[in-house]
């Protein structure tokens, strides 16, 4: 099987090349990692300190960086190597400041992750969430003997229908032996690795939580959007598609008008935000117009047409509905709204993720999963301020109870090294 792996590797590798030739995504997949090589040669001497971390794409990202930030700070000397997969963790955090080169990881061939691994000789290695390549893992197995690379998984979550679990999964079974620790989100995942033989591990929680409790201790003002709520009870969503809009805007268009909308949708290409404003019957502006409205208290929705500004729009936030629930895999990020004690409305498919099934559970959270169920959650949580309040509450509170799985990491590499 393992062979029959490192063929569809390279077989994905020149299929990847063809479609970049039409695919803009793709080409930005396979160019990137053109250049990987000669950087880490450029960047990396042999006598460098290394750690590097890898994240699938920008949530990974997110939710490595509590970990990430505490290692810069724990091991000053050493050079952080940050990888990504996927362009759209890539290009929109490759000028961050944690790490001291940030690259595509190449394609998991056994000739990259010799390669990969002998020019960065990482001292500690963390894959954040998932992502597991068999020869990536090998390599640093091997390495683990060359120089003592440790390796670790941060905010682990193993599912029955992971390839570790199947028949054919030895080869993928066998690549887990690479890690000298698990930190695992929940019990059920602990248990899935124990019952193929690791007890390396530890249900340490999702760093995510240590991420977004962080977020209050920042300045979170945007005079813009102070200005446009005036006051006015507000309604954030965020992260909207075309499904969810199709319900919100009926909604919009009918509310009073003593509320206001802001709208964060996910996909922020010219065309689909015009189409979107033309749906609202309401006075609509434009993150990207924003300037040349004299007076923005005149209006009743702001449509956020940039990235990078929705998590602290969420603090001004009254209600929240989070979008993503109406397609696969479901919902975006919840725990953004909920750590600033917003009540949070989101669509039917929310399953794959524990923090929204637990809030739905607790009730700081509701799931709509039509125009009808949309309407009486926003009207319930519109028209009785307590009822608002008291959901808020339980969702800040559980985003509080939750943090610590960074300290927990930390607390275990330094007893590994007392």
């Amino acid at each position: 099987m393992f062979f029959l792996y490192n063929l569809l590797v390279i077989f994905t590798g020149f299929l990847l090349q063809i479609i970049a030739l039409f695919s803009p995504k793709m080409k930005l997949f396979v160019s990137g990692r053109k250049n990987v090589f000669s950087t880490l040669k450029e960047t990396i001497q042999n006598k460098d300190k290394v750690i590097w971390f890898h994240a699938a794409s920008l949530g990974e990202y997110e939710q490595g960086l509590p970990v990430m930030e505490a290692i810069k700070k724990a091991y000053p000397n050493h050079k952080i190597v940050l990888t990504f997969f996927s362009p759209s963790g890539y290009e929109v955090r490759k000028n961050n400041t944690v790490a001291n080169i940030t690259l595509y990881l190449p394609l998991d061939t056994q000739k990259n992750a010799s390669q990969f691994i002998a020019l960065t000789h990482p001292e500690k290695v963390f894959f954040i969430k998932y992502e597991f390549w068999p020869n990536y893992l090998n390599q640093l197995k091997k390495a683990t003997q060359d120089f003592g690379t440790q390796t670790y998984l941060i905010s682990g979550i193993f599912r029955e229908k992971q390839a570790f679990f199947k028949w054919y999964g030895g080869f993928y079974r066998n690549a887990l032996h690479s890690f000298d620790h698990f930190f695992v989100q929940n019990e059920k995942s602990k248990t899935l690795i124990q019952n193929i033989g690791y007890t390396n591990v530890t249900i340490s929680g999702d760093t995510r939580f240590d991420r977004v409790t962080a977020i209050l201790e920042r300045d979170n003002q945007l005079p813009f959007i102070a200005d446009f709520k005036n006051n006015k009870t507000t309604i954030v969503i965020g992260s909207s598609w075309p499904k969810d809009e199709q319900l919100l805007v009926d909604y919009i268009n009918q509310a009073s008008e003593g509320v206001q909308f802001i709208i964060a949708p996910h996909n922020i290409k010219t065309e689909q935000i015009l189409h979107l404003k033309s749906q609202i019957k309401k006075k609509t502006i434009l993150f990207s117009e924003k300037e040349s409205y004299s007076n923005r208290i005149d209006y009743q929705v702001f449509i956020i047409d940039t990235i990078g500004i929705l998590t602290k729009i969420y603090s001004y936030a009254d209600i929240a509905y989070v979008g993503g629930g109406f397609g696969n895999p479901g919902v975006h990020n919840i725990l953004e709204p909920a750590t600033f004690g917003v009540p949070i409305v989101i669509g039917p498919n929310y399953s794959h993720f524990a923090e929204a099934t637990a809030l739905v559970n607790l009730e700081g959270c509701l799931s709509i999963s039509d125009y009808s169920s949309l309407e009486n959650a926003f009207d319930l949580l519109l028209q009785n301020e307590e009822e608002r309040h008291e959901k808020g509450h339980i969702c800040s509170t559980f985003v509080q109870m939750n943090k610590g799985a960074t300290e927990a990491v930390l607390k275990y590499l330094k007893n590994k090294e007392a």
